[in-house]
């Protein structure tokens, strides 16, 4: 599967799960208060997409660059250091990513041997539990990226710079630049 594939599959995933728990709590919400009537499984079934979305989700923000973090430190130093640091934090998370995959796999694994159902969707238990080893498979993979991107001299950090984005954005709105994402309009629609 080609990097590019894998990156639409994960965006189509991310937007059925969203775009499922939208449907069924509105549903929901019109059964209760329209027909005064309650889905059982509407609950646990959010849940559930809410969890795919998450899971899945943290690989997308890895991809993307859309998790925040805190470089007041790494800003100061000079560039050279300041790739040697987002190396070692990407070590960091990746070994922390292949933590949490065994534990979530062993897990899955527990769920599957005790062989329960879900409480309220007919499906044995560990299904909808395989999100976590796979969510974190992921981010080891976007991980495994990040450094590949930081020891190649293409990346030249770690994680999204929200600032230097926001300032792009303005600018690019000002029609002093051109947009940073040329496919996507000023407020992030499709163009």
């Amino acid at each position: 599967m080609k990097p590019g594939m894998l990156s639409r599959l994960e965006e189509a995933l991310v937007a059925f799960l969203l775009a499922a728990m939208t449907v069924i709590t509105f549903m929901q919400v019109v059964a209760r208060y329209v027909f005064n009537y309650s889905f059982v499984w509407a609950l646990e079934l959010t849940t559930f997409l809410f969890a795919g979305l998450i899971f899945i989700g943290i690989s997308y923000g890895v991809r993307v660059g859309a998790h925040i973090g805190i470089d007041v430190l790494t800003k100061k130093l000079p560039p050279g250091a300041a790739r040697v640091v987002a190396i070692i934090a990407t070590l960091l998370c990746l070994v922390y990513a292949a933590i949490v995959f065994v534990g979530a796999w062993t897990y899955v694994d527990k769920m599957y041997e005790i062989g329960i159902l879900a409480q309220d969707v007919p499906v044995p238990a560990w299904v909808p539990r395989l999100v976590l080893p796979l969510g974190y498979a992921l981010l080891f993979f976007r991980m495994l990226q990040v450094l590949y991107g930081l020891a190649t001299g293409k990346e030249a950090h770690l994680l999204g710079d929200e600032v230097e984005d926001a300032l792009k954005l303005a600018q690019a709105e000002a029609g002093e630049v051109e947009h940073p994402h040329p496919h996507r309009g000023p407020h992030g629609e499709k163009r």
